[in-house]
């Protein structure tokens, strides 16, 4: 029998977007029951739909289990202020403290909603003094002092969930099914006219890329892009940032040419590019001394264009520019993917996942790969905003380049 209850409330496209019935479908499938106890549907693309619900419970922590899972869908628990527990020490949280999404999120401070600043999943709220005036900040696990106020429970708490447009848009939330089956000439162009909009809004594109794109030489396309104003930052690792730097200099990839043939003492050509940035103290200074000619880092640091280079443990060398320091290399990426307003991710799982961790939910996010699991792993990570493709990504950039002159 459902013993206890609390009332929540659902506001916006809840009908078209389907928030409202994932939220019953949730509350049934974990075992509780509700009542609809009043339904306002909007009968236009302007109008909002309105519900609120009774939700019933078994016990107190049946209830809040239930309470917490369609929180993250968008329901307003509860319209008290947020409650608050200081951090016992330096990056040890209070037990019941509250993980974020990336999606908008608003915190209630003595009455007023106020939105989270920085949000991005996997992390927690603090609420800072800015001259008097309590500001909520997520901040990742590590930033915490002790002392600080983290927020704690599910009340006070709005999560806005993404909407599924009423437009045709491929970027609708989780509109169809990861699969190979894909009208791809339809997908390149649609994006291709959505990067060029964000650029005439003088918005930015962030681009993620794996080794691959620097192995197959389409490296060549993303160079075009970076010199036609398309990249407003560029995360890799050390293995795609020394095979463009080694191409630079040898015209191989781990010693193979433009003819697929291995030349002779290639196997080392890689680890000779390493050492040649050491040499001059790093990517920059070998453009300015003239040893680095070409490239996508070239590009990069012509045209004034931040790159971070994140490392792991598989790196050889690594490169002076490679950030060892994974938690450093995370902030660093962060400093750009906030300003986001699209990311590409190509042919890479680990950088992309991570790129996906720390992205607001509002940055129109593609990731292209080969390997189905690549894609579906991204949004079942929690990157729920991505557009999936499974395709070759480097073809995929030869499609997009084309569509992107055709419309100049």
């Amino acid at each position: 029998m459902n013993n206890v209850c609390e009332v929540v409330e659902l506001s916006g496209h809840i009908i078209d977007s389907h928030i409202l019935p994932n939220v019953l479908d949730k509350i049934i499938l974990m075992g509780g029951d509700f009542e609809i106890e009043k339904l306002e549907v909007g009968k236009t693309n302007e109008d909002i739909s309105y519900a609120k619900l009774i939700v019933k419970g078994k016990d107190h922590k049946h209830l809040d289990g239930i309470l917490r899972e369609i929180q993250q869908m968008g329901a307003i628990v509860s319209t008290k202020d947020a409650k608050t527990e200081k951090a016992l020490d330096d990056c040890v949280l209070p037990d019941n403290f509250y993980g974020t999404t990336n999606l908008p999120t608003y915190v209630k401070i003595d009455g007023v909603w106020k939105e989270v600043e920085d949000i991005e999943m996997d992390c927690v709220i603090v609420i800072e003094n800015r001259d008097g005036e309590k500001v909520p900040v997520c901040k990742r696990m590590g930033l915490v002092k002790k002392g600080d106020d983290v927020v704690v429970g599910y009340g006070g708490i709005r999560v806005i969930p993404l909407e599924r447009t009423r437009e045709k848009d491929i970027f609708g939330f989780m509109q169809s099914e990861v699969s190979p089956e894909k009208p791809l000439d339809y997908y390149s162009k649609t994006i291709a006219k959505e990067m060029k909009k964000i650029k005439e809004k003088g918005g930015n594109i962030v681009w993620v890329v794996g080794t691959a794109i620097a192995h197959t030489r389409a490296h060549k396309i993303l160079e075009e892009l970076v010199r036609e104003g398309y990249v407003d930052a560029l995360f890799c690792g050390n293995g795609f940032a020394t095979m463009d730097i080694e191409y630079a200099l040898f015209k191989t990839t781990l010693g193979m040419d433009d003819e697929c043939n291995v030349v002779k003492g290639g196997y080392k050509s890689h680890l000779v590019a390493i050492n040649e940035m050491w040499k001059v103290g790093g990517i920059k200074k070998a453009v300015e001394k003239g040893i680095l000619t070409k490239g996508v880092l070239y590009e990069c640091v012509k045209n004034n264009i931040p790159y971070v280079i994140g490392g792991s443990l598989r790196d050889d060398g690594p490169l002076p520019d490679t950030i060892r320091d994974v938690i450093v290399a995370q902030d660093e990426m962060r400093r750009y993917a906030k300003k986001a307003d699209m990311c590409v991710i190509l042919a890479t799982m680990l950088h992309g996942i991570a790129t996906g961790n720390i992205l607001p939910a509002r940055v129109k996010t593609v990731c292209i790969d080969m390997n189905p699991y690549v894609v579906t792993r991204l949004q079942d990570r929690g990157t729920h905003q991505a557009l999936g493709i499974v395709s070759d990504p480097c073809a995929f950039l030869h499609l997009l380049k084309k569509d992107l002159d055709n419309l100049s």
